[in-house]
C-alpha cells in the first residue's frame, strides 16, 4: 500500500488508517490489532519497497534558506559535479542542495529540531559540530534526515580560522563572483574561490598599483539580504588572516574598492588642470620661438 503525504493509508476491509508516527514495528502491530476485528489469526509483515522523498526546512547562514526536497538513493548535482546520494539524505547532502553555507556560519553549533513520533506533536532538539565532522572526520555530527526536520545555523561572532580551508568542501559553494575596482592593476568582476577574504581578492586583481593605491583605505560594499547597503573601510595587510574586522571573508556579489592615495589625488588633478590649456602653452611657446 501507499501511504499518504497527510500519514494514511487505503487498507482493504479497514478503509483509510493513520499510520504517521509509527515506525514498521508499532505500524504492524496496530494493523495487527484492527484486522483482528475482521479475522481470526490475522499476520502482517510490513516493509518499505520505496522511501518517498524528504522535505526539509534550511534557515540561517546557508546561501539559499528555504524548504527542500531531498529524494532518497538519487542523485544531486553540484555546479558542474554530479554527487551519488544513496541512501537517505544526511545533513551535509541538505546543505549542499541548499548552495553551502556562508562566510558567517557558526559551524560549531548547528541545531536540528525534529519530530518526535506519536499525535503530541513535540519536537527534539540537538546541536551538532560541523568543524568536527570536516575536520576531525566525526560522522556522528552528519546525521540521517527525516521528513519534517528543520536544520538551523546561526551568525558566528568572527570567521573560523579554519575558513579558507572549509572553501573546497562540500559546505561551501564552490566560487562566488566580486567586484575589485579602483587602483589595482586587473580590477573588474572575478571569480574567486567561496570564503576569499578581502586581502586574496584585491591580490587576485593583480594587487594594488604601487604609488596610487592607499593601502590604508579599502572599501567593501556589500549589500544584505534585506536590501541594504554596507560600506566598511580596511586596510591592506598582506599579513592579515581572515577576521571579520580586519580581513573580512568575501560574500557573492561584494564589491573591493582600493581608494587612490594622496599623491594619485595630486596627480590626477594636475593632470586634469594641464592637460585641457597644453595646445595653448604649445602655440604660445611656437610663438615665442618665432619672434626670438
Amino acid at each position: 500500500f501507499n501511504l499518504l503525504s497527510d500519514g494514511t493509508a487505503s487498507l482493504p476491509l479497514l478503509g483509510n488508517v493513520r499510520l504517521t508516527g509509527l515506525t514498521l514495528s508499532q505500524a504492524s502491530q496496530w494493523l495487527e490489532t484492527l484486522y483482528k476485528r475482521q479475522l481470526l489469526r490475522p499476520e502482517l509483515q510490513l516493509s518499505v519497497t520505496a522511501p518517498r522523498p524528504l522535505r526539509v526546512a534550511l534557515v540561517g547562514q546557508v546561501s539559499n534558506p528555504g524548504l527542500y526536497t531531498l529524494s532518497p538513493a538519487g542523485n544531486e548535482s553540484r555546479g558542474d559535479v554530479g554527487v551519488s546520494n544513496q541512501g537517505l539524505p544526511t545533513l551535509v547532502d541538505a546543505i549542499a542542495k541548499a548552495g553551502g553555507i556562508t562566510s558567517l556560519a557558526d559551524l560549531r553549533s548547528v541545531m536540528l529540531q525534529r519530530r518526535l513520533p506519536g499525535e503530541a506533536g513535540t519536537y527534539k532538539r540537538t546541536r551538532l559540530n560541523l568543524l568536527a565532522l570536516i575536520l576531525e572526520g566525526d560522522q556522528q555530527q552528519n546525521p540521517l534526515l527525516f521528513d519534517g526536520d528543520t536544520i538551523r545555523i546561526e551568525a558566528a561572532a568572527e570567521p573560523v580560522a579554519e575558513m579558507i580551508e572549509l572553501s573546497s568542501t562540500t559546505l561551501a559553494p564552490l566560487d562566488i563572483n566580486v567586484n575589485v575596482i579602483g587602483e589595482v592593476k586587473g580590477g573588474g568582476r572575478i571569480q574567486v574561490p567561496a570564503n576569499t577574504p578581502l586581502v586574496q581578492a584585491v591580490l587576485a586583481a593583480g594587487g594594488p598599483i604601487a604609488w596610487r593605491a592607499n593601502r590604508g583605505d579599502v572599501e567593501l560594499v556589500r549589500i544584505n539580504r534585506n536590501g541594504t547597503a554596507t560600506r566598511q573601510k580596511f586596510a591592506l595587510n598582506l599579513g592579515q588572516g581572515a577576521s571579520n574586522s580586519k580581513n573580512p571573508p568575501l560574500r557573492d556579489g561584494d564589491t573591493v574598492v582600493v581608494n587612490r592615495s594622496g599623491l594619485a589625488v595630486t596627480s590626477d588633478a594636475l593632470t586634469a588642470i594641464i592637460n585641457p590649456i597644453a595646445p595653448v602653452l604649445n602655440i604660445l611657446n611656437f610663438i615665442e620661438l618665432v619672434n626670438n
